[in-house]
C-alpha cells in the first residue's frame, strides 16, 4: 500500500479588482497547496480551491480536513475521502495521479505544454468595463470570452451587450454567463435576442441550479422555435458543479452544453470516465486557482480532447503570478 508524506500550506490571493457575479461580490481567492511526497523522494502537489456557493466545501472544512490527517497519507486514505469534500478529491486525487501512470490522463505535462495545446477563454469584467477590456485580451491571443449577466438589471446589461457586441471582431465568440441569476421571462428574453447574434456561443446557467425542468424548457424553445435564425445554446455550471449532481442532473435528461470545474468535481479519473462514457459536450472551467490547479486541470483536458475553448483565462485577475 503507497503511502506519502503530506505537508501543506495556505494561501490567500487578492484579485485586481472585486468579481461581481450573481452570488455576490468576491475579493480575495483563499486555498491549500498540498504536496505528497514518496520514499524515494518523489514529490508532487495538488491544489484544494474550494468554492462553497457551487456546492463544494469551504476552505475551513478542507483546512479542517487537512489538519486530522497528520503527517502520512495512503492512496487508500485518498480514495476515501468523502463526495462532501470535491475539492479536496480534485487536489489529493490530482496529486496523487501523479505517481501513478494508471491514473495520470497524459502522464503530467508541464503547464506550458498543455497550454499550447488548449484553447483558452478570458473572463471579462462585469459591466461597461468589458468593452475596452477585451482588447488587451485579444491581442495576447484570446478569441473567445466570458461576460457575467444577470448582475445588473436587464436594460442596461442589454445596452452594453449591445456596445461590446458592436465593438468585438467578427472572429470573436462570446459566453454569457448568468450564475443562475434570470428569471425565466429574463432568460427567454436573452435566448431571443441572442438568437440574432452567431458569435454567441451559448447562455450559460441562465436558470437558478435547481430549475433543471425550466432551463431543459428554455433550451427546447431555443431548438424549436428559433433553429431558423440561429438557436443559442443553453449551458449548465452550477447545477453539475460536483460530480453527485453531473450524475444526476444527467440521469434528468439534459443533453447540453456541461460547464464543469475539475478543481470542485472531485476525483479527476472518476469524472474522466463519466465525460467518455456519455460522451458530454464539455467546457472547462476556472476556480479561480493557481497554476498548480490548473496544470491538473489542463492535463485532464488534454487527454479527453476537449473542442470548446477552457475558461481558465483568469491571469489578469490577479495581483501576484501564482
Amino acid at each position: 500500500m503507497s503511502s506519502y508524506q503530506f505537508t501543506y500550506s495556505i494561501y490567500q490571493r487578492q484579485f485586481r479588482q472585486p468579481l461581481h457575479t450573481s452570488h455576490g461580490i468576491w475579493e480575495v481567492r483563499a486555498g491549500i497547496i498540498i504536496y505528497l511526497t514518496d520514499d524515494v523522494g518523489r514529490s508532487h502537489a495538488g491544489e484544494i480551491a474550494p468554492i462553497p456557493w457551487f456546492g463544494s466545501e469551504s476552505v475551513a472544512q478542507a483546512i479542517e480536513w487537512c489538519q486530522q490527517i497528520g503527517d502520512r497519507i495512503t492512496a487508500d486514505q485518498i480514495n476515501l475521502i468523502p463526495n462532501r469534500l470535491p475539492a479536496c478529491q480534485f487536489g489529493f486525487g490530482s496529486a496523487l495521479a501523479a505517481f501513478d501512470p494508471d491514473l495520470s490522463i497524459i502522464g503530467g505535462a508541464s503547464i506550458l505544454e498543455n497550454r499550447d495545446l488548449l484553447e483558452i477563454s478570458a473572463l471579462l469584467p462585469t459591466g461597461t468595463a468589458a468593452i475596452d477590456a477585451w482588447q488587451t485580451l485579444w491581442t495576447q491571443g484570446y478569441k473567445t470570452f466570458k461576460w457575467k449577466i444577470g448582475v445588473a438589471e436587464i436594460d442596461l446589461e442589454l445596452a452594453i451587450w449591445g456596445q461590446l457586441m458592436a465593438a468585438l471582431p467578427p472572429a470573436a465568440k462570446l459566453r454569457l454567463d448568468a450564475n443562475g441569476g434570470l428569471t425565466y421571462s429574463e432568460a427567454a428574453q436573452w435566448l431571443k435576442i441572442c438568437s440574432q447574434e452567431p458569435r454567441i456561443e451559448f447562455i450559460e446557467q441562465p436558470l437558478a441550479p435547481h430549475l433543471i425542468a425550466e432551463t431543459i424548457l428554455l433550451a427546447q424553445i431555443s431548438v424549436n422555435e428559433l433553429a431558423d435564425i440561429c438557436a443559442t445554446p443553453l449551458a449548465l455550471d452550477e447545477s453539475v458543479a460536483t460530480f453527485d449532481r453531473l450524475q444526476v442532473i444527467y440521469n434528468q435528461g439534459w443533453r447540453g452544453i456541461y460547464v464543469i470545474k475539475p478543481g470542485i468535481a472531485g476525483f479527476p479519473w472518476r469524472l474522466s470516465e463519466f465525460i467518455i462514457q456519455h460522451q458530454l459536450d464539455v467546457v472547462f472551467s476556472s476556480v479561480l486557482e493557481t497554476s498548480i490547479g490548473r496544470t491538473a486541470a489542463f492535463n485532464l483536458a488534454s487527454g479527453l480532447q476537449l473542442q470548446r475553448a477552457m475558461g481558465f483565462g483568469i491571469d489578469a485577475w490577479f495581483e501576484d503570478d501564482f
